[in-house]
C-alpha cells in the first residue's frame, strides 16, 4: 500500500485525499461512540493521508 500512490495522476491524488479524509473523520466519529472494529486503521489512515499530502506537494512543485 505504501507505493501504491506514486503512478496516480494530481487530480486522483487529490480526489483519493478527499477520499480519505472522509474515512477517517468517519473512523473519529465511530470511535467516539466507541463502536471501532479496527482501533489500529486510525493511524494507518493518517500516515497514508501524510503519503497523499506529501505527493500533492511534490507534484505542485514540479518534482515529480
Amino acid at each position: 500500500m505504501k507505493n501504491s500512490f506514486k503512478e496516480l495522476t494530481h487530480e486522483e491524488l487529490l480526489a483519493k485525499y478527499e477520499e480519505l479524509i472522509k474515512k477517517y473523520m468517519d473512523l473519529r466519529f465511530k470511535t467516539v461512540l466507541g463502536h471501532v472494529e479496527n482501533p489500529l486503521e486510525k493511524r494507518t489512515l493518517r500516515r497514508q493521508i501524510a503519503r497523499v499530502k506529501t505527493l500533492i506537494h511534490a507534484k505542485n512543485l514540479g518534482i515529480r
